[in-house]
């Protein structure tokens, strides 16, 4: 049995759980989908800036969790800067499908590719085993949930770099003069703008280390640093993973992801096949289940930390918060059973679709909140540095790019999709707030 109030996380384990979230298939697929109308330059390029970009909100929660060293994420900065209500929506999101319908994608991705592999169980129940296997791992205790995750990441790391280093040495290192088939005047302003909601989805998961802050030995210094550390990390693996697609391949190669849904087959297989055969792309496929297992592992971990912050806060029925030094077992059950139930009856592909737009307005939300503590009343909050200010500035203009063109592309279907969940959850915070003001003893009493 795990002590009592011991604290297992360190910078380490911190900058392993950010890349964990951070690396998965999108930066495998991604490229493939640019080049048909993006160059070489251009998709590095676009690379580069959604690494700014990324880094720009690493840094801006880096200044946050410094100023609320303490679990839950949005949940808790939102509470805490902004207003309850806001954070209460954003720990709603978080529990429905922030965290338990990627769980869920992934292990359905990762049972698909298992039958690749000549696995002859539906992907389905394959996918439902490796989530009861990974939530076994982290209910155990903290010190075996850490360590599991140390080890799940460790080795997505050592083989995305044994990738890069198979692309360097047997690969092409000259400047590639290939165009794309859907060539344009000039630089491809409308292409590479676009190509920026592919690499923010590669990027997201940088602010993973916030969820479980409480359980860092030093939180207000290993939170900071294991986002910015991991995120950096992460952006120079990208970098380096795409020059070797833009080196190796041509847009008729990278194509190849368009089929990705039927075939299993990413820009990871083509390089690999080309470079050292058929037996290759097997073991690719077996190194993608790896990247999905690692993020589920990651994802967890993290999202039943929201979910334990709000029972505390009363938000939720107060067993979800779990026992001091101890894992939230009973979130992370329940999270777990909301992904099996999603595997098996999934077909929410425009729901994920839908929530990605809440859950950039939420981060959004939290860059503004970085504002808010910089302009509150004195002794409240520590003022944010400068530095952090501009970050926020940057991250929270890019958010809202992104935003317009999520709206303007999908209608008003997205629009009113988003306006009804928030509706939904202030109704649901309003009348919360009434049962817990029912609840609470007279004062004297």
């Amino acid at each position: 049995m795990d002590e009592p109030q011991r604290k297992y996380l360190k910078l380490g384990s911190g900058v392993g759980l950010v890349a964990a979230n951070m690396i998965g298939a999108g930066v495998l697929l991604s490229t493939g989908f640019m080049a048909q109308s993006m160059g070489p330059f251009p998709i590095l390029l676009a690379w580069v800036v959604g690494a700014v970009l990324a880094l720009a909100g690493a840094r801006t929660y880096a200044a946050v969790a410094m100023l609320v060293p303490r679990s839950g994420g949005e949940y808790r900065y939102l509470s805490e800067l902004l207003h309850p209500s806001l954070g209460y929506v954003a720990g709603w999101a978080s529990l429905l499908v922030g965290f338990s319908a990627p769980v869920a994608v992934d292990a359905l991705a990762a049972g698909a590719f298992a039958g690749t592999l000549g696995c002859p169980i539906d992907a389905r129940w394959v996918g439902a085993a490796l989530v009861v296997a990974l939530t076994a791992l982290h209910v155990i205790g903290l010190k075996t949930s850490a360590r599991a995750q140390n080890v799940l990441v460790l080795a997505k790391v050592v083989f995305v770099v044994a990738f890069v280093g198979i692309g360097i040495v047997a690969g092409s290192n000259h400047w590639p003069t290939w165009t794309p088939p859907a060539r344009s005047d000039g630089f491809p302003v409308a292409a590479f703008v676009g190509s920026l909601f592919y690499i923010a989805f590669a990027f997201s998961g940088w602010n993973a280390a916030t969820y479980a802050a409480e359980e860092f030995q030093e939180p207000k210094r290993d939170v900071p640093r294991a986002m910015l550390i991991g995120c950096a990390l992460v952006a120079v693996l990208y970098l380096a993973v795409n020059w070797i697609f833009v080196a190796n391949l041509t847009p008729s190669d990278a194509s190849a992801v368009f089929d990705y849904e039927s075939r299993r087959v990413t820009l990871g297989h083509v390089i690999v096949l080309r470079l050292l055969g058929p037996w290759a792309g097997r073991a690719m496929s077996a190194v993608v289940i790896l990247l999905f297992a690692s993020a589920m592992s990651a994802m967890t971990f993290a999202g039943p930390r929201v979910y334990a912050a709000m029972a505390k806060d009363g938000f939720l029925p107060h067993a979800l918060a779990g026992a001091p030094g101890r894992p939230p077992v009973a979130s992370m059950l329940l999270q777990s059973a909301l992904a099996l139930l999603i595997v098996f009856t999934h077909g929410l592909q425009q729901a994920l679709n839908n929530v990605g737009a809440l859950l950039t307005l939420f981060a959004a939300l939290t860059a503004v909140g970085l504002f808010r503590a910089r302009f509150a009343g004195k002794g409240r909050f520590d003022r944010p540095p400068v530095s952090s200010l501009l970050a926020a500035g940057l991250y929270t203009a890019s958010a809202a790019y992104m935003l317009y063109f999520g709206f303007k592309d999908k209608g008003s279907t997205l629009l009113v999709w988003v306006a009804a969940v928030v509706a939904a959850a202030f109704v649901a915070y309003a009348v919360t707030r009434a049962v817990r003001a029912r609840r609470a003893p007279a004062p004297g009493a």
